[in-house]
């Protein structure tokens, strides 16, 4: 089964998706996750997307680091209102990352104050007792830390 999310974020704003149950048998796992600019067609915009397991703190980080083991995934959105430059996009995402808590969007536009769209799919994946436990436990973990 998969689960869609979608949302329009503010510059230095952040998402909450929530995906944690009481029993934590359902994991997740990103399997798509694509970005565009709010106004994609008249504003110059420079903006950085991310996934995360923990909550983040404003300012939000648009240096992406890969061994952050609360990363998921990136998405960067680069445009310009000049017609002779097009828009690129560029996403990373870590999809072999099982998780069954909560997971957090931020976004920051480097240039301007742009808005960005966002889209993810997660694969829904069931957990047994003993998948849950080591998910659950290394989730509180990590947000601990």
């Amino acid at each position: 089964m998969i689960k869609t999310f979608r949302g329009l974020l503010g510059d230095n704003a952040q998402d909450r998706i929530r995906l944690s149950t009481i029993k934590g048998k359902v994991g997740y796992r990103i399997i798509k996750f694509e970005v565009i600019g709010g106004n994609p067609t008249s504003h110059t915009q420079e903006s950085v997307c991310m996934i995360w397991t923990t909550e983040q703190t404003a300012p939000y980080s648009y240096t992406p680091d890969f061994s952050d083991s609360d990363f998921l995934g990136v998405g960067l959105w680069m445009a310009t209102d000049a017609t002779s430059y097009p828009a690129t996009t560029k996403v990373v995402i870590f999809d072999r990352v099982l998780f069954n808590q909560d997971i957090y969007v931020t976004h920051q536009d480097i240039a301007d104050t742009g808005t960005l769209n966002y889209y993810i799919e997660l694969e829904v994946i069931t957990l047994n007792d003993a998948s849950a436990e080591y998910t659950t436990i290394k989730d509180i973990r990590t947000q601990k830390q």
